[in-house]
This record gives C-alpha cells, sequence and structure tokens, in this order.
C-alpha cells in the first residue's frame, strides 16, 4: 500500500531530502512550501499523513494543526510535526494541540522513515 504523505516545509533543501527518502521509501509525497493553502489540498483528498514544519510563512504549524483537529474531516488524520526549535515548550503544545509524533531537525534518514511507516501503519 503506497502511504500519501502531504509534506508543509519552507526549507527547500530539507523538502527535497525528505520527499526523495519518502518517495524512494513506496510514498507519494506532496510538498507545500507555506501554510496558506493546507486547507485547499485537503479539499482535493486528505492524505494518510501530514508533516508539518512548526515555523511557516503564512500559517504556522501550530496553526494548521488546529484547522485538522477542529474539522472532522480531518480530526483523526496522524499528524507529525518537524522543527529546529526543540524545546519542551514546543513539544507540550504541540502535543496538547494533537500531535500524533514530534521530530526536531535534524533528523536521520532512518528515523524519518520509520516515523512516517509507524504512523501510515506500513
Amino acid at each position: 500500500m503506497t502511504a500519501r504523505v502531504l509534506l508543509v516545509e519552507d526549507e527547500p533543501n530539507i523538502c527535497e531530502a525528505i520527499r526523495f527518502i519518502l518517495t524512494r521509501d513506496g510514498c507519494e509525497v506532496t510538498t507545500m512550501c507555506d501554510g496558506s493553502g493546507v486547507a485547499e489540498a485537503m479539499r482535493n483528498g486528505v492524505p494518510d499523513l501530514v508533516i508539518l514544519d512548526l515555523m511557516l510563512p503564512g500559517m504556522s504549524g501550530m496553526e494548521i494543526l488546529a484547522q485538522l483537529r477542529a474539522d472532522p474531516t480531518t480530526r483523526a488524520l496522524p499528524v507529525m510535526m518537524l522543527t529546529a526549535k526543540g524545546q519542551g515548550r514546543d513539544r507540550e503544545a504541540a502535543e496538547r494541540a494533537g500531535v500524533n509524533m514530534f521530530m526536531t531537525k535534524p533528523f536521520s534518514n532512518d528515523d524519518i522513515r520509520a516515523a512516517v511507516r509507524h504512523l501510515t501503519s506500513r
């Protein structure tokens, strides 16, 4: 089964690296570089997993997460939050808001593959 992943990451190098890793692992990856179009993307089809950067132009990862959790269609959708800011308060806020997994940058290729496999139950 191919997992459909929506990756919302504004750093082009990180975005391309994650897309490459996950595509090679059999995922279908759609990328966005800011948070403003995520709601529209959800109307075009809900993915199996959303990977969100915490700090994004247009709309933050926390704001996107709140929207996803408020919508009955995406309330249970697995969401992984990525951030270069690994402070405990960021992690706690994301967990309170309903994130399924929190990963700090930098991360290993194996870590991202394992997390996506776990969250998509592949």
